[in-house]
């Protein structure tokens, strides 16, 4: 918990609206870490690690997988946590939850299982992340999934379509309605954008995708860099990048705290009700900084996840994850035996859309290694079963 009282409009765990399935109080624990806990020792989380951020696993010890992404995002939810006195280890919950159903091979795999579900009810990382804690973690006696808090819930489920927010009760209410979730939600969805535009950053260089001349004339990463310059002239090398790449998480990170001090002085919500009827978020950053940060992305985008090794190493796993797909979802016997069963069970209870969704829980599961396992397994000649 925060050293500091947490704010009026703050979650705590004592006014939780609860879980999925009634348990007895945590008795040295609060009820939102008794949920950062379940994620850390889930079986999701631990296949993070070798789960692709930007680089395929394999491409080198040093680059951000989603385990160390969650890390960094977590780190930075903390920090503004703490300065605006909200809960801390909720917030962590969510940011160390939020891409426990993503896709090995990152995007690509997601964006490629969405295609194959395309006739199934698609594909989506957050809610397969909702999918994994609800449902699909098989640990505990009484329950299947994780049984997390309404408040965790929530803040992993970062959007939803309207046509599904309405089949899915209160978790799905707010997509309904056009409504907020609770400040700790909203900055762990701010501070995951943080983390990759800033590690996504670091990672390219250490790739040698993206210039340090290019970005020098970006005006997040040129005034920090600048900074660096003046105090240290004889400094280079990793160490520049590093000090460059610390100054621009902390100048987003004192802007992002000072921009919601303000919305929440000026809009002064008195409870976390009060912030959840609200039609626009409070945890925001001022429109210069944001500006630049969206410059940042685009520049990304454009420069390093369109460049031609990233886009080759992206089409090699959407053919890998199709080719996956398709082959348990035409001959499920293919699958692992509880995976089989599931399958079947699914099948004869809604049909196609319900196999579908098993092999897709299946694929989505597998981390970058296993899928290239499996994949040589089902297709060369020369690999034992």
């Amino acid at each position: 918990m925060n050293d500091a009282p947490l704010a009026c409009y703050a979650a705590r765990d004592e006014h939780s609206r609860g879980r999925l399935h009634r348990e007895l109080p945590p008795a040295l624990r609060g009820e939102f870490q008794r949920d950062r806990d379940r994620i850390i020792h889930s079986n999701a989380f631990r296949r993070l690690v070798y789960k692709t951020q930007v680089f395929v696993n394999h491409e080198g010890d040093l680059y951000r997988t989603r385990i160390t992404h969650s890390m960094e995002v977590a780190q930075i939810g903390r920090t503004i946590a703490r300065a605006l006195h909200l809960h801390e280890i909720l917030t962590e919950a969510i940011c160390l939850a939020h891409d426990l159903g993503h896709t090995p091979f990152g995007h690509a795999g997601q964006d490629t299982l969405n295609d194959c579900m395309r006739d199934y009810g698609g594909f989506e990382h957050n809610l397969q992340s909702l999918r994994v804690v609800d449902l699909l973690e098989e640990r505990y006696a009484e329950f299947a999934g994780l049984n997390l808090t309404f408040e965790t819930r929530e803040g992993i489920l970062k959007h939803c379509a309207i046509e599904q927010a309405e089949q899915m009760g209160e978790i799905g209410q707010r997509f309904v309605v056009g409504t907020q979730p609770g400040l700790e939600a909203q900055l762990a969805n701010l501070a995951d954008a943080i983390a990759y535009n800033n590690h996504d950053v670091d990672d390219g260089l250490r790739s040698g995708l993206i210039k340090l001349d290019d970005l020098r004339e970006l005006a997040l990463f040129g005034k920090a860099y600048q900074c660096v310059r003046e105090a240290y002239p004889t400094l280079g090398g990793r160490r520049l990048v590093h000090e460059t790449i610390r100054r621009m998480i902390d100048r987003v990170v004192q802007d992002v705290v000072a921009a919601s001090q303000a919305k929440l002085a000026e809009l002064k919500p008195q409870h976390i009700e009060d912030v959840r009827k609200l039609a626009e978020p409070l945890i925001i950053m001022s429109d210069s900084v944001q500006a630049e940060h969206l410059e940042l992305k685009l520049f990304l985008h454009r420069q390093l996840y369109r460049h031609s090794r990233v886009l080759r190493m992206t089409t090699k796993a959407r053919r890998v994850l199709r080719e996956l797909f398709t082959s348990f979802f035409e001959d499920i016997d293919l699958l692992p035996h509880e995976h089989r069963l599931a399958a079947d069970r699914a099948a004869r209870e809604t049909g196609d859309a319900g196999r579908a969704r098993v092999v897709a829980d299946y694929v989505a599961g597998m981390t970058d290694r296993y899928a290239l396992l499996e994949h040589r397994r089902l297709f060369s000649p020369d690999e034992r079963s």
